[in-house]
């Protein structure tokens, strides 16, 4: 058995494009993950972020979902701080009612942004752990069966039993989805540190739920894959020209990649980038296919969602492309074949 594969979509807006654009290269992108096999399709919410058009995250998710049929869409994830349970459990709810059987809710702790736009986003800066839990709790009860007991339902959204994801790039989301009993997905593709540990706490302390009998574990990864090494190397550097330009306070819309990296950046900004980045497969499909099997063998994962900031959108499509035929011919126990 295939393992299965997702994408994690940020809805780039590349130098030179606007928002409206992005926006449709998010919904193209999705129609082609469809027919290639994608399970999922989640976009991430952001905000004050010249660089990315997925702040209206559950309208977004409405869109690509109508242009699409079957593949699951999903966020990936809404901050949850940012937002009352209520609202989001009616945002959701309203999208299952449109699109049954396709909206996912991946939840996640963190603003998505700096702290003046959370500020302005109206979030609790004193916001805990406990009341993150909390709100997870209430999210799933105003997901659940109407029994004549809430005198606040989520309408729509009662009854519809919405599926919930925790996503995380610490040991924190890891615990709490596996207390829970719910699908848990590393952010594995900008926080690396603690993906294998943070799956083994997960799978540890797992207990079974009424939407998850066993555990269920996805990581991130950054993805640029192309005909031949140099063009993915080369198309890589618009990801790293962008986690430089974050760490110099610079982050500004998607760059093109350019020729030399080593004219662009520090070699200290050069080792905290790549330190960011190495959850990243790049390459041609032998090239990546090996990645994506050490990753695999690393995890025993039972899923991948790949995320690729390309500045052309063509480019983008077969990067996606290559990494979805990649993926669904891996075999599942990783012999150890020399290519």
């Amino acid at each position: 058995m295939s393992i299965a594969y997702s994408i994690l979509d940020l809805s780039p807006i590349p130098e030179g494009f606007t928002a409206a654009d992005a926006l449709r290269h998010s919904r193209d992108l999705a129609q082609h993950a469809e027919d290639w096999g994608y399970t999922r399709y989640w976009v991430a919410e952001h905000h004050n972020m010249t660089g990315n058009a997925s702040s209206a995250t559950a309208v977004l998710m409405g869109y690509i979902a109508e242009g699409t049929k079957t593949i699951r869409i999903g966020s990936g994830g809404i901050m949850l701080p940012n937002h009352a349970p209520l609202v989001i459990a009616e945002q959701f709810g309203t999208l299952a009612s449109l699109y049954p059987n396709r909206i996912e809710l991946g939840l996640g702790r963190a603003p998505g942004t700096d702290q003046l736009t959370a500020q302005a986003l109206r979030r609790d800066l004193q916001s805990s752990d406990h009341q993150f839990a909390q709100d997870v709790r209430e999210l799933q009860q105003y997901f659940a069966p109407d029994r004549g007991q809430q005198r606040v339902r989520a309408i729509p959204g009662v009854g519809l039993e919405v599926p919930i994801w925790i996503l995380g790039s610490s040991l924190y989301g890891a615990q709490l989805a596996a207390d829970y009993g719910l699908p848990y997905a590393f952010a594995s593709h900008f926080a690396p540190d603690y993906l294998q540990e943070a799956i083994k706490t997960y799978r540890t302390y797992f207990q079974p739920s009424a939407q998850l009998q066993k555990p269920y574990a996805v990581f991130g990864v950054n993805v640029v894959a192309a005909d031949t090494d140099e063009e993915a190397q080369y198309l890589f550097t618009t990801l790293q020209q962008h986690y430089t330009r974050a760490r110099r306070n610079t982050r500004g819309q998607l760059p093109p990649p350019i020729a030399d990296m080593d004219s662009f950046w520090e070699p200290h900004e050069k080792a905290g980038v790549m330190h960011t980045l190495r959850c990243s497969v790049v390459g041609s499909p032998k090239t990546i296919r090996r990645g994506f099997q050490e990753l695999l063998e690393k995890t025993n994962a039972d899923e991948i969602i790949v995320t690729g900031q390309i500045y052309d959108h063509q480019a983008r499509l077969r990067s996606f492309q290559i990494a979805g035929e990649v993926i669904r011919n891996l075999e599942p126990d990783f012999p150890g074949e020399d290519d």
